[in-house]
């Protein structure tokens, strides 16, 4: 049973764009190898060890993003009476305010204000209105937020 990944158009292109630098750097890598094969006995040397385990990190991301597109589900229309995939979210806790965007875990990157449904700040505020109040579990406490806006 294969599991469908809710992602977003620029998310979908995002890992297309990955996919392509990916299998682009197969022939380099793969040079690597054969250098280093030249280098003579294959247990004592380090840059073939390197190089396969590069060979490896990158097949198993290819396959990893092959698998995720073809079993995705484009994120279609975005509600915004209540928080679900593809919303931008105003918060505000206290006087400090935070935008976030929810998008699948596929697509999730924090540093960049893409938090995933399934994160603790993601799930907690999943399916709410603006005007509610939700408290999340931290490593530091609960802490509390309030749903300012849902675009």
């Amino acid at each position: 049973m294969n599991k469908y990944y809710k992602i977003t158009k620029q998310g979908k292109k995002e890992l297309e764009t990955e996919l392509k630098g990916l299998r682009s750097r197969r022939k380099g890598v793969a040079k690597k190898i054969a250098d280093a094969r030249d280098f003579g006995d294959l247990s004592e040397n380090a840059e073939y060890d390197v190089a396969r385990e590069e060979q490896g990190l990158i097949e198993t991301r290819i396959t990893e993003i092959e698998d995720i597109l073809l079993n995705t589900e484009i994120i279609k229309s975005v509600n915004k009476s209540k928080i679900s995939l593809g919303n931008r979210v105003e918060l505000k806790n206290g006087k400090k305010h935070v935008l976030y965007t929810i998008v699948g875990p596929v697509e999730a990157d924090p540093t960049e204000g893409r938090i995933s449904n399934e994160s603790p700040i993601g799930s907690a505020i999943f399916g709410k209105k603006v005007g509610e109040k939700v408290s999340v579990g931290t490593s530091k406490g609960k802490v509390v937020y309030e749903i300012i806006s849902i675009s």
